[in-house]
């Protein structure tokens, strides 16, 4: 069992920045790969980002070269840095791992989720 709990959402300018935190419980997490996906109101959750066990990343169209997403296995936490923020990045936030460390980027694959954290930018 992995408990997952995100950290560093909150409200920020168009243009600005913000890193997000999820923290994990559990011996294993190396083993994971962590994603990120998030859901604006009214709309599907998505995919944004995903780190693999072995450090290869995959990023949504939408955000790349904007965010980066890094994990510290010491420490047992993924990280998401969002820069250049805009409207559209206006969305609950979602940690998750998975033991599958192929496909990273479609949600059924993964088997534990945080609870989210809210990020709004406002324009």
């Amino acid at each position: 069992q992995v408990q997952l709990v995100e950290s560093g959402g909150g409200l920020v300018q168009a243009g600005g920045s913000l890193r997000l935190s999820c923290a994990a419980s559990g011996r294993t997490f190396s083993r994971y790969a962590m994603g990120w996906f998030r859901q604006a109101p009214g709309e599907e959750r998505e995919f944004v980002a995903a780190i693999r066990s072995g450090g290869s990343t995959a990023y949504a169209d939408s955000v790349k070269g904007r965010f980066t997403i890094s994990r510290d296995n010491a420490k047992n936490t993924v990280y998401l840095q969002m820069n250049s923020l805009n409207t559209e990045d206006t969305a609950v936030y979602y940690c998750a791992a998975s033991k599958n460390l192929v496909v990273v980027t479609i949600q059924g694959t993964y088997d534990y989720w945080g609870q989210g954290t809210q990020v709004t930018v406002s324009s």
